[in-house]
């Protein structure tokens, strides 16, 4: 776990608790890039209700969890994607084609893979879920 890299802890503690079988788990520090990653993860039925919580600091996010994670992490070094090499990333962070999604920063804002294939974008690679 890197201490340096908020979406890594935060990804890292949603697998733990989940692998555990705990129904909710409380995340923070709270974070834009965040949000957007979670809110994907929710829109693909991976984590359930999200709620985030004021607490006058950094803000924390309350998380439902589902038991659909059997794997997520950060991809480390940010490799930047073109439209032609998602096929590529797929088969080294994927375990199957068509077996969960990487998530993708663009400049239309942060997105699965799919979408951005669907879109015609590249962008930088930060996250993949299965």
């Amino acid at each position: 776990m890197s201490l340096n890299n908020p979406l890594a802890n935060v990804l890292s503690h949603i697998m733990t608790e989940d692998l555990k079988g705990k129904t909710k788990v409380i995340v923070k520090p709270s974070s834009n890039i965040i949000k957007k990653v979670l809110a994907l993860l929710n829109e693909r039925n991976y984590l359930g209700e999200i709620k985030p919580i004021d607490d006058g600091k950094g803000g924390k996010i309350e998380v439902s969890l589902l038991g659909a994670i059997n794997k997520t992490g950060v991809i480390q070094p940010r490799h930047s994607v073109k439209l032609q090499d998602y096929k590529k990333f797929e088969k080294r962070y994927l375990p199957a084609f068509g077996f969960g999604f990487l998530i993708v920063t663009t400049n239309k804002g942060i997105m699965t893979h799919e979408e951005a294939i669907e879109k015609k974008l590249g962008g930088k690679l930060i996250a993949y879920v299965y």
